[in-house]
């Protein structure tokens, strides 16, 4: 039987999602729950990577068992034997073809910002805290540029080993609202694309804050796109900030 996950979590205690040996991850603990139910070793495969410390609020899996569970069973058993910080929302079973990370179409990640001369200790964990002005139309028209298809290998990590750097993003949207909970200026920068590289969104946001705040030039995103070039580029956004809104199917 194969089983659709919708897995949140708060990962700032997580070392990211890939298992790692003696570190805390989020798939080592969904594999460590499963393979405890199914009473041997399950492989659980999810929609992508996070980083370390980078949230989810739908990140997908799908694990494949043996032993006859129902979706609510499944989801209550995963969820009494995990920590507080990770949640199995949803469980159904789908086709067996169904493969959390191939038959994905699009993610979208948002990035938060606080903008103002204090932090909400309630965002701490969630959001980047930007106390400078940012000049937002200057981070709107940037924003624009990036849209479409392109080699990323500026905004990547230097390690990456993806094949291609060419990824396209279907949208890119900037938000700017009040937050009764921050009682401040709330930034969200909403981005969906087809696949990104490893440090590709932090990157993306990271160059468009320093554009922002006029330490970067509209023209530099067209160059770094243009050459990889990494001098082109901004500083990459903490992860804290990031996290994974969704994966559509």
């Amino acid at each position: 039987m194969n089983f659709k996950l919708l897995i949140q979590y708060d990962g700032t205690d997580f070392h990211g999602w890939q298992i790692q040996k003696n570190k805390r991850t989020v798939q080592g603990e969904l594999q460590r729950v499963l393979s405890l139910l199914e009473g041997s070793r399950v492989y659980v495969c999810g929609s992508g990577r996070t980083d370390a410390g980078v949230h989810a609020e739908g990140q997908v899996a799908n694990v494949k068992m043996t032993k006859s569970f129902t979706a609510e069973k499944l989801r209550q058993a995963i969820n009494g034997n995990l920590g507080k910080d990770i949640r199995v929302i949803f469980v159904e079973r789908v086709d067996e073809q169904f493969h959390a990370r191939f038959s994905a179409k699009s993610k979208t990640y948002v990035y938060r910002v606080v903008n103002s001369p204090v932090m909400s200790p309630f965002w701490l964990r969630y959001a980047l805290h930007e106390a400078r002005s940012l000049d937002m139309e200057k981070i709107k028209r940037a924003a624009e540029i990036l849209i479409g298809e392109h080699d990323w290998t500026a905004f990547s990590c230097a390690d990456d080993k993806s094949r291609s750097k060419i990824r396209t993003i279907f949208s890119l949207d900037v938000k700017t609202r009040f937050d009764d909970r921050a009682q401040a200026k709330m930034i969200e920068f909403y981005i969906t694309g087809n696949g990104f590289l490893r440090y590709m969104v932090r990157s993306i946001v990271g160059t468009l804050l320093e554009v922002g705040l006029g330490k970067l030039e509209t023209d530099s995103i067209r160059k770094a796109l243009e050459t990889g070039n990494k001098k082109f580029v901004g500083a990459t956004a903490p992860a804290h900030g990031l996290t994974l809104l969704r994966v559509s199917y």
